[in-house]
């Protein structure tokens, strides 16, 4: 065989993984463009429901819930953002199916079983960070915001002989506004709940310890500040709710990689490579109790 004749023989594998990466991509892409598709259709009622919590903290206050368009093409542009976010949320199942038969090829049967798990838990958990920022976040933040307006009948100012009513500072919000910075709430909380399947999944596979998440956990402390800081509104009662959710998430990471460790330290002593005191890193495992001496 010429050499030529073995540069095509290995490249012909490359070529069929190529092929069926386009594939799983095409029908992903189509999967999203039918998901968009459908919630253009139905783009007002959801936008609608995303109104739910200004409207609820408008009605508290005597107000009537009413969003403008403050140019000819917001309402359309209103129309899209609904349905890009609409389109990949119905699609994300389809799309990690895709991502699941492109990869499960290559996998042993054991790393299947240890991948799927993460695979279910990941648009669950986003689920869960969407429906917190929802129902739980959004109404804290907008009753945070409204409480700045001022309403004219509550002071009176003289001007010359002419008594004038106090000046009126109400909500009166674009949609297009309120629309974004209500997603940025859904996909903010929505990323920041896949910190425990993301931490877990890179403990499995070797690449975080809990040992080490804890050693760093002052500077986790920071990067999550930090993060509060930048994806939420300036108020100190957002960020506090999204510093102590991803800072317990953070905690529960860790709870779950030691979970993942230890199972991994059983199986390795079932197998006779690890002795009955030593873990993964070769040290003497600290009890609770008092190690008794050795002989």
């Amino acid at each position: 065989m010429s050499p030529t004749d073995e540069i095509e023989d290995s490249s012909a594998p490359l070529i069929e993984h190529l092929a069926e990466l386009r594939t799983r991509l095409i029908h992903s892409v189509a999967a999203f463009v039918v998901g968009m598709v459908i919630c253009f259709t139905v783009a007002t009622p959801i936008f609608n429901f995303l109104t739910a919590p200004l409207c609820s903290e408008l009605s508290d206050l005597g107000q009537n819930c009413d969003l403008i368009f403050i140019s000819p093409q917001e309402g359309f542009f209103v129309a899209i953002k609904i349905s890009l976010l609409g389109g990949f949320i119905l699609a994300f199942p389809y799309i990690g199916l895709q991502m699941w038969r492109f990869v499960a090829p290559g996998l042993y049967k054991s790393e299947k079983g240890a991948f799927l798990p993460f695979l279910v838990a990941s648009p669950f958990m986003f689920l869960l960070g969407a429906s917190f920022a929802f129902y739980v976040v959004t109404p804290l933040a907008y009753d945070f915001f409204l409480g700045f307006q001022q309403f004219g009948s509550q002071g009176e100012a003289i001007v010359g002989e002419e008594v004038r009513q106090g000046l009126s500072v109400v909500f009166q919000g674009s949609a297009q506004e309120y629309l974004n910075l209500t997603v940025k709430f859904i996909v903010a909380f929505g990323l920041c709940f896949q910190l425990p399947v993301l931490l877990t999944l890179m403990g499995k596979a070797g690449l975080v310890t809990s040992r080490g998440l804890g050693n760093v956990r002052k500077y986790a402390v920071v990067a999550i500040l930090v993060l509060a800081a930048l994806v939420t509104p300036p108020d100190v009662i957002t960020q506090v709710i999204l510093f102590v959710v991803v800072y317990g998430l953070y905690e529960i990471s860790i709870q779950l990689v030691r979970r993942v460790e230890r199972k991994k330290v059983e199986e390795l002593r079932a197998q006779g490579i690890l002795g009955e005191d030593e873990d993964l890193w070769g040290d003497i495992e600290e009890d609770d109790d008092e190690p008794e001496p050795r002989p």
